[in-house]
This record gives C-alpha cells, sequence and structure tokens, in this order.
C-alpha cells in the first residue's frame, strides 16, 4: 500500500471511530453513563495515535518499525485517554466513575490487530522483545498514575488482593483438570495403539462429550458427585465434594481429553517405521523402544494438542465460577450478578491474557520440539 492511500485509510476508519462513545461518566459504578466522544475527551491530541496508525499501514516501513507505530498509538491513546478520565473526574462525587467507551475498545483493538498483521513475518525474539517493552510501558503508565482515572483501575484497587486470590485459583483449577485430563487420555491413547480396535469407539465417546454443552455438564456433575459422597462417604475425607473445585475439574478434564488423546495417539503413529525397525535390529526390547524412539518423535505432535488442551483449559474452567469453585470466572458471574461492567471486564481480561500467553509459551515449545524434516 503506497503512502497516500494507506494514510487516508487510516484516517478514514479513525473517522469513523471518533464520532462513537470514549468514555461513559457515570455517577457510580452501576447506573449508566454519559457518552464523550474522542475529540470531546482528547481534543487535538487524538491526532499523533491516528497518525501512528496511518505510519503502521504504511507497506513500505519495515514491519518491526510498524507494528511498534501501532502499539505506540495503542499505548499513547490509554494514557491519553486515562489522563482525560482523571481531569473530568476532578469536580465529580468520590463515588463517580468513567467507564471505557465502544470507540475507545475498537480502535485498541484494531491497533493491536494491525501490529499483529504487521508482525507476522517477524522472528520471535523481535515479537517477545516488542511485548516485553509495550508491557513495560504499560506498568510504568500505570504506576505513574496515569489510569487511576479509569473505573478500571479504580474497581482494581478496590479488590485488588482478590484478583490475586482469583488468578492463583484460575491457573490451579486449569492445572489440575489438565492433569487429570493427561492421566485419563495418556493410557487409553497407548491403548488404542497398541490395540487399533479400541481407537474408533474411545475416539468417538471423547468426540461425543464435545457436543454437551458446558454449562449442563458442570451443573450435572453436582448431583451425580452428592450421589456418589452419599454412598461412599468416606470420599469426603479426601476433600471431595459436590460443589466446589471437584465438578470443575472433572467437567473441565472431560472437555481436554480429546485433544490430548488425538495429539498422543497421533505422535505414537508417527514414529518412523525404519527407526522403529532400526532399533529392533539392534535388540531394543518394545518398553525400550517406545521410550527411547516413539515417545522423542511423538513429542512435536503431542505439542500441538497439548497447546490446544492448555489453552482450552484456561477457558472452560472459567464456568467453575457457577458452581463454587472460584478463579477469575467468579469474578466475571458477580459482576453479571451485579450488572457491574468493570468487575466482568476484571475476570475476563486476565483470562484472556492467560490464554494468549500459554498459547504463545506452548507454541514456542512446540517449535523446539519440532523435529527437522
Amino acid at each position: 500500500m503506497t503512502a497516500a492511500p494507506a494514510l487516508a485509510a487510516a484516517l478514514a476508519a479513525a473517522a469513523l471511530l471518533l464520532p462513537l462513545p470514549w468514555l461513559a461518566i457515570a455517577p457510580n459504578r452501576l447506573l449508566p453513563g454519559e457518552a464523550v466522544t474522542a475529540v470531546s475527551a482528547l481534543g487535538w491530541l487524538v491526532l499523533p495515535p491516528c497518525l501512528l496508525f496511518g505510519v503502521a499501514a504504511l507497506r513500505r516501513v519495515p514491519p518491526l518499525a510498524a507494528a511498534a507505530a501501532a502499539m505506540a498509538a495503542v499505548l499513547l491513546l490509554l494514557v491519553l485517554t486515562g489522563l482525560a478520565a482523571s481531569q473530568r473526574l476532578q469536580d465529580l462525587s468520590p463515588a463517580a466513575r468513567a467507564g471505557l467507551g465502544i470507540g475507545l475498545w475498537l480502535a485498541l483493538v484494531s491497533g493491536l490487530l494491525l501490529a499483529a498483521l504487521r508482525l507476522a513475518d517477524a522472528t520471535l525474539r523481535d515479537r517477545l522483545l516488542l511485548a516485553f517493552v509495550m508491557l513495560a510501558t504499560l506498568a510504568a503508565a500505570a504506576a505513574a498514575g496515569a489510569f487511576d482515572g479509569l473505573s478500571l483501575a479504580v474497581e482494581y484497587r478496590n479488590r485488588a488482593e482478590a484478583v490475586k486470590a482469583a488468578l492463583l485459583r484460575h491457573l490451579a483449577l486449569a492445572a489440575s483438570a489438565l492433569i487429570l485430563a493427561l492421566v485419563v487420555a495418556a493410557p487409553l491413547a497407548w491403548a488404542g495403539f497398541r490395540r487399533p480396535r479400541l481407537a474408533g469407539p474411545v475416539g468417538a465417546a471423547f468426540a461425543g462429550m464435545q457436543v454437551v454443552p458446558g454449562l449442563a455438564l458442570f451443573a450435572l456433575l453436582i448431583p451425580l458427585l452428592s450421589a456418589l459422597l452419599h454412598a461412599l462417604p468416606v470420599l469426603r475425607e479426601f476433600g471431595l465434594a459436590a460443589i466446589g473445585a471437584a465438578p470443575a475439574v472433572i467437567a473441565t478434564a472431560a472437555y481436554l481429553t480429546l485433544p490430548l488423546w488425538r495429539g498422543l495417539s497421533a505422535g505414537l503413529a508417527a514414529a518412523d517405521p525404519a527407526a522403529v525397525a532400526a532399533a529392533q535390529a539392534i535388540g531394543m526390547g518394545e518398553a525400550r523402544i517406545t521410550r527411547e524412539v516413539r515417545l522423542p518423535l511423538a513429542l512435536p505432535v503431542f505439542a500441538a494438542g497439548l497447546r490446544v488442551a492448555l489453552v482450552q483449559a484456561i477457558g472452560l474452567v472459567t464456568l467453575g465460577g457457577l458452581v463454587g469453585a472460584g478463579g477469575l470466572g467468579a469474578l466475571v458471574f458477580e459482576g453479571l450478578a451485579q450488572f457491574a461492567t468493570d468487575l466482568m471486564l476484571l475476570g475476563a481480561i486476565p483470562i484472556v491474557l492467560l490464554a494468549l500467553v500459554a498459547d504463545a509459551l506452548a507454541r514456542m515449545a512446540e517449535t523446539r520440539l519440532a523435529v527437522p524434516a
């Protein structure tokens, strides 16, 4: 894209966003706010981010520099909006809030999407470096109080300890579900590899589980676990309960078994027959061949299934908030019950970030484990 059309396209996109609500000034956290546009909130300061978006869209600009320009525009919009929110709240009551409007959300998402598109062919090192710089700048701006006027920051200050505890709980639930699913999927994948006739029924059972609505499965486990505990009260001594972590972990694990089982099965079947034959020729037993030949060759394929399961675990365990399991899902559903958008976002944003980080780390591991052709 040449300079003039790219800049014109960026400015046209900005012009479409500017009339949308940028901030919502409300008397408290529950009542709807009065919409404030970007021009009203930022004035002429809205132009520099628009120009940066135009630079990021230029094809002649190197991809890394273009992505940096897009991220700089996103950061600048956030900082300027935070400062504008603080200024507008100065003469209002302490309970007043400045929420983020749809226009700002669309601008932020568009900027990050533009940066991601320009980084499509960048090296992993460049991506990590740019992400680190952006996060460090964002943290520095937050520490300096640039976002203190935004309602999301106010909500976080009021619930900082609860958010940290929910984050740790969420990670623990997701990890527990992943381990449980792996314990179930691994022996069944091995059994299906050794006896191919078992693979069909096992795969059908796991695939059938995927069509069960998540909320229904979480709710169904409560009476089932209650009946089990009534029949075997000794299970209570191991911390098993009808509500809480148990149904959340079991239900989430049920959905994770399919990608893990498929990854393990495909990995075991992907071993080069020539490598297996060579191992047999030098006198290796089946156990040693599995340990030293099949499993190392299966790791790259299994890593792909593990990446899918990892992201699924982080997302699905959110429903655990409905069955008393806690985690970030509890914040999301508490916000829904109170019609408090900021509280919902306080739970939802970390879930999205966790999923993105988990996907990136798993993708890195998958790349490192890949066997060169």
